[in-house]
């Protein structure tokens, strides 16, 4: 057994895990957080999709040993006083789900290009989810989605959403624990 300590949505956690305990199952059977859906299980799908440390990554590929002194943002961490977020609240007004298995995972990808590029095309957008698949909608309006919350990001002058510039998958490195293997190269801790 591992101890790990976790900032979840601004929360610190601490548990004993195993090492093989996936960062997803860490927040949903360990600590209750069930807004991150479990999708594949691979790292095809995306739903999974959190933010760690600033990086999105589906947390279905990190260990919960490897998220040990991170900060971890999830979908439910991102409504301030009672006030949906603006990808959220465009993803219900632009009818961008129907099922919503995917949402979660859709809305962070989506927050992570947005912290990047406040004013993405939507070739940038598709470009940018592509990691995440949705087999109800066809992704049309989960582009106007983005789109009108970039609008939105881009008319409130808050600096809340700025700062990340990094969309990962991220894959577990062997021995785990110490570090993380991103599209973009090893993150070392």
């Amino acid at each position: 057994m591992n101890r790990v300590s976790v900032s979840v949505d601004g929360t610190t956690y601490e548990d004993e895990v195993e090492t093989r305990l996936l960062l997803v199952h860490l927040l949903r059977d360990r600590l209750n957080l069930t807004g991150t859906p479990i999708g594949c299980e691979t790292g095809n799908c995306g739903a999974c999709t959190v933010d760690l440390d600033g990086m999105s990554v589906k947390s279905c590929l990190v260990l919960a040993v490897q998220a040990d002194g991170c900060e971890v943002k999830t979908v439910q961490g991102l409504a301030r006083d009672g006030e949906l977020h603006p990808l959220q609240r465009s993803f219900h007004e632009q009818h961008a789900l129907q099922c919503g298995y995917c949402t979660p995972g859709m809305i962070m990808a989506a927050r992570d290009l947005l912290q990047r590029n406040r004013n993405p095309s939507p070739q940038v957008i598709r470009q940018a989810l592509v990691g995440n698949l949705c087999r109800c909608t066809g992704y049309q309006n989960i582009v106007k989605a983005v789109l009108a919350a970039a609008s939105d990001l881009e008319a409130a002058t808050s600096g809340d959403e700025a700062g990340h510039d990094h969309h990962a998958v991220v894959t577990p490195t062997s021995p785990p624990g110490n570090g993380y293997v991103t599209d973009q190269g090893a993150v070392e801790r």
